[in-house]
């Protein structure tokens, strides 16, 4: 049965309406928080606790309406369960979002309320980096609560999760390249990256060093500049429609926010595969069926951006970096599979990969 509680007096029945929709997924717990104080307006959204905590980072931004906010920590995580499943991890699916430009309002007093408000929960959500908070911000919402992991190696954490994040993107691409042509490399293939921020600049490093030709964009001109001032082979264009319109590109991927493939986006993507970061990539049900009948391959992006969660998880157990990569690395593996049973069964695959990580949630429910 979900919970709610009161963000503030104004909250409007569309906040309601949309946390009560059977279609959002059936999430066990919503917790609207409110600190008048520091001015902190959030919202926790716990998914699922089958497999174990719910484990899912905290996205800082300017949402149009609380509803909106509320209806990206739904879908967000919906998709942390599926992630952490076929991650293999033993967490569930949970997600908080911060209403609000963090350019703006984010503070050292705001943070620590909305860590007591995770520490309310008293252990049934884990949250950690995501847009809009850094290593840094974990630091301070450590403080008020034991639940907090991305942070400082300082303050006991693991660090940056993005890491981790690009190396099994990465990993994910490679096995697309296996399952699209029959070779796990990008030499020779020319890759559009959409978002060069904390993933995506990463991201970038990987593909040069296996031989592949980069092209990027992002809204901001302070990050490109940072990627071509480091690796000037690097080609930039001005935008995302420019980018998926680039001739000759072979692999796109989405790195920014979610809803990147779009029934706008999807007539005039030119790549025949699409791998990326972002999360929530497909705008509505039924685009992951457009693309397989355009014969554009996706990697489920809960799939291949698990290396973050992967790093979080394992900082409650006492960090390794290199067991956290071993583990990382077997996002291609888990890619691959994905691919096999969307073809066994004929579906695409998004579909399979939400069967498979059903089927583990299952499973755990049923023990």
């Amino acid at each position: 049965m979900t919970d709610v509680r009161p963000a503030h007096a104004g909250t409007d029945g569309g906040v309601l309406h949309t946390l009560f929709r059977s279609e959002q997924g059936g999430h066990e717990q919503v917790v609207l928080c409110q600190d008048r104080a520091s001015g902190l307006k959030a919202v926790i959204a716990i998914h699922s606790t089958a497999l174990g905590p719910a484990l899912g980072g905290t996205r800082f931004h300017a949402y149009a309406s609380e509803e909106e906010a509320v209806l990206d920590a739904l879908n967000l995580s919906r998709g942390m369960s599926y992630k952490n499943a076929l991650a293999g991890l033993d967490h569930g699916g949970g997600k908080a979002v911060i209403i609000g430009d963090p350019d703006l309002i984010k503070t050292e007093e705001l943070l620590l309320a909305y860590g007591r408000f995770v520490a309310s929960l008293g252990g049934r959500y884990v949250t950690a980096c995501d847009v809009g908070t850094y290593v840094a911000d974990m630091d301070v919402v450590s403080r008020t609560n034991k639940w907090t992991t991305g942070r400082s190696p300082q303050n006991g954490g693991a660090g940056d999760s993005s890491v981790l994040t690009a190396y099994g993107v990465f990993q994910g691409m490679r096995a697309s390249a296996q399952h699209a042509w029959g070779d796990p490399t990008l030499r020779g293939r020319k890759v559009g990256i959409a978002g060069v921020g904390k993933v995506g600049h990463l991201l970038v490093e990987h593909l040069l060093q296996d031989g592949a030709e980069v092209v990027i964009t992002d809204v901001r001109a302070d990050s490109v500049a940072r990627v071509r001032a480091k690796y000037p082979q690097v080609t930039a264009v001005a935008d995302t429609e420019e980018l998926i319109r680039t001739e000759g590109l072979d692999v796109y991927a989405p790195c920014a926010l979610g809803g990147a493939l779009s029934d706008e986006s999807l007539p005039v993507l030119t790549a025949k595969v699409v791998c990326g970061a972002a999360n929530n990539q497909l705008a509505h049900p039924g685009v992951e069926k457009d693309l397989s009948d355009r014969g554009i391959l996706y990697a489920p992006d809960y799939v291949v951006n698990a290396g973050g969660v992967i790093q979080v998880a394992d900082e409650l157990h006492g960090f390794d970096f290199d067991r956290c990569k071993t583990k990382a690395a077997k996002i291609f593996d888990t890619t691959l599979a994905i691919f096999a049973r969307a073809k066994a069964d004929g579906i695409p695959p998004a579909a399979a990969a939400d069967r498979l990580a059903e089927q583990r949630m299952a499973e755990a429910r049923r023990v």
